[in-house]
């Protein structure tokens, strides 16, 4: 289920709702201030969140920047078609979609369709970037063990891999459970 912040007046509220509703988000959050909208972001996290500028405490630009700049949310930012170009070329390096008002449902719905399935894509490279920093920091510890077994067992490099790939094999453990092991004993 998709999660969404809405930052607008009362009317921009009820209209994104609505079109959101029907895009299947089931969580959907409506205030009317920057405060209130930066408030809610430190307690929690969204999929996207539109903000419908002008707001009643600030223009907005600087809200959907610093939104942005948090991660993987996606952001849209309604403007008066007037300032549409000066605001683009101000967020658009933050990953800001920007539209201009007013809107027609069908603008509305293909920026909300690019901010979600990039807001998708951000997710999955996020995901894939905890992965391999893991696997990175598994080959660290592993190699300080092979390291460990090297310096006082008088292994060699290989002789300490295979140790290691053998001792995770018959314990069921992994490598890097194994290389933790050795690292306590030796270590202490």
């Amino acid at each position: 289920m998709d999660s969404a912040l809405i930052v607008s007046g009362e009317k921009g509220i009820a209209y994104f709702t609505e079109v959101l509703t029907s895009a299947s988000f089931g969580d959907i959050v409506g205030v009317s201030t920057a405060g209130e909208a930066r408030r809610l972001l430190i307690e929690r996290d969204f999929d996207i969140c539109i903000v419908n500028a002008p707001l009643s405490d600030e223009h907005g630009a600087r809200l959907a920047e610093s939104t942005a700049e948090r991660g993987t949310i996606g952001v849209i930012l309604c403007v008066r078609a007037e300032h549409f170009d000066e605001i683009s070329a101000k967020v658009e390096d933050y990953g800001v979609v920007t539209v201009s008002k007013p809107l027609s449902r069908a603008l509305f719905w293909n920026a909300l369709k690019l901010t979600m399935a990039t807001h998708r894509r951000m997710q999955s490279m996020q995901s894939e970037n905890r992965r391999l920093v893991q696997k990175l920091e598994d080959i660290r510890v592993v190699d300080r063990a092979k390291c460990m077994l090297i310096s006082y067992l008088s292994m060699s490099e290989s002789e300490a891999h295979k140790y290691i790939e053998k001792q995770a094999m018959d314990k069921r453990l992994t490598k890097r459970e194994i290389a933790e092991r050795i690292l306590k004993t030796y270590e202490n």
